[in-house]
């Protein structure tokens, strides 16, 4: 069965221009299943699909004569004087594929739709070789509203104003979906096993593939015990400053080791950081910058949070795709958590009160800023401003 992801349509009308279309994202965010589906949907009669996780289609496509894959599919039946849809699967585990694509592209009527584990890869190796040839596509793991669909369940899309109406029944109609968001996140896979320890193992699973595999594949990780304790560090810091020196001492590695660990994590996916919005001269507070996780399984999983802390990253994650994230803070510690395109304010709390959203708002007038909200977990005593978190779907 097909479940539909918010990002699909915006693939499928790619799926008819002549640019390559690169997913990419982490493994085992679904990106098989919608190349897979868009193949099903496409009209051109010649179709080919190839997961470079097998050897011999890895073979086929390290042929330093491009010209041999044409003649391999000409013996196979396809008509190279025809249009023909040719998917390929996992193009980091062949470091010359950028140059492969390009030859093909160029020369014969083909559409790509291609699918790749690393960030880091995509940006580093497609941009110098398909400047003007693709389009890439980042694929998450599901946000709320997906998870909602994928389980089933129906529930209309909801605005920031529209969500401040708080209905009790509605409340408690998503609520153990919006526990279980918070505690797993939004891995395909995990969000459709039924027991918390299949869940638990997916997300393990994930996690030791992603580091065994697709971290090694494209950088010199000589410690991979390291990497992941810096992890289970960043977990832990959740929706606080990154703190490179203190990262360090504990470690025991390098500065520059770090630093070079926390840019592999942004680039591939793991983790997110945002910057400060800030009048202050304070160089500290103007470059001091937020870490989150691109899923709460996977952060869980890392470290032992509070659920305070789980939770504010699954309003980051509800926010992320939504526009420029940023966050606010004064040097007395007075903040809010995410300002959202430099035009609405959000504060998360897991049980909102009036003064929230009275010191939210606040604080926004510092920034021009006139429309603030805050978003809590647990019903409160509801004010204007108040959002339950799952509205961001």
């Amino acid at each position: 069965m097909f479940f539909s992801r918010h990002i699909y349509s915006k693939l499928l009308s790619h799926s008819t221009k002549k640019q390559i279309t690169v997913l990419t994202g982490m493994r085992r965010t679904g990106k098989t299943t919608l190349v897979k589906q868009l193949m099903a949907q496409c009209d051109i009669p010649q179709k080919h699909y190839f997961d470079l996780e097998r050897i011999d289609v890895r073979a086929l496509f390290s042929e330093p004569n491009y010209e041999t894959i044409v003649q391999a599919l000409t013996r196979q039946g396809t008509d190279f004087s025809r249009k023909v849809l040719i998917c390929i699967d996992e193009i980091q585990l062949v470091p010359n594929l950028p140059s492969v694509l390009k030859y093909l592209y160029d020369t014969y009527d083909i559409k790509f739709i291609v699918t790749g584990s690393s960030a880091y890869y995509m940006k580093n190796r497609f941009s110098e070789s398909l400047a003007g040839r693709k389009k890439i596509f980042e694929i998450y793991p599901l946000n709320f509203g997906e998870l909602l669909s994928f389980k089933g369940v129906k529930t209309p899309p909801l605005d920031v104003k529209a969500a401040t109406r708080f209905i009790p029944a509605e409340f408690e109609r998503l609520k153990s979906y919006y526990d279980e968001y918070v505690d797993f996140g939004g891995f395909p896979e995990v969000v459709l096993a039924e027991s918390r320890e299949e869940k638990k193992d997916l997300i393990s699973e994930v996690l030791s593939s992603y580091i065994n595999f697709d971290l090694t594949s494209f950088s010199d990780i000589r410690n991979p015990n390291n990497l992941f304790k810096l992890i289970k560090l960043l977990s832990r810091s959740i929706g606080t400053k990154l703190d490179i020196s203190k990262l360090t001492s504990i470690t025991g590695m390098a500065r520059q080791t770090v630093e070079s660990y926390l840019y592999l994590l942004e680039s591939s996916y793991l983790i997110r950081t945002i910057p400060v919005l800030s009048n202050s001269p304070d160089r500290e507070i103007v470059k001091a910058r937020k870490v989150y996780f691109l899923d709460n399984g996977i952060a869980s999983l890392s470290g032992d949070l509070g659920s305070g802390s789980k939770f504010e990253n699954a309003v980051f994650n509800q926010l992320l795709h939504k526009g420029e994230l940023a966050y606010y803070q004064l040097k007395t510690g007075r903040e809010i958590d995410f300002i959202l395109d430099q035009k609405q304010c959000f504060e998360v709390k897991e049980t909102a009160t009036e003064s929230d959203l009275k010191n939210t708002q606040s604080l926004a007038k510092n920034l021009d800023i006139s429309e603030s909200y805050v978003v809590g977990r647990h019903p409160a005593r509801i004010f204007d401003g108040y959002i339950w978190g799952g509205f961001i779907h």
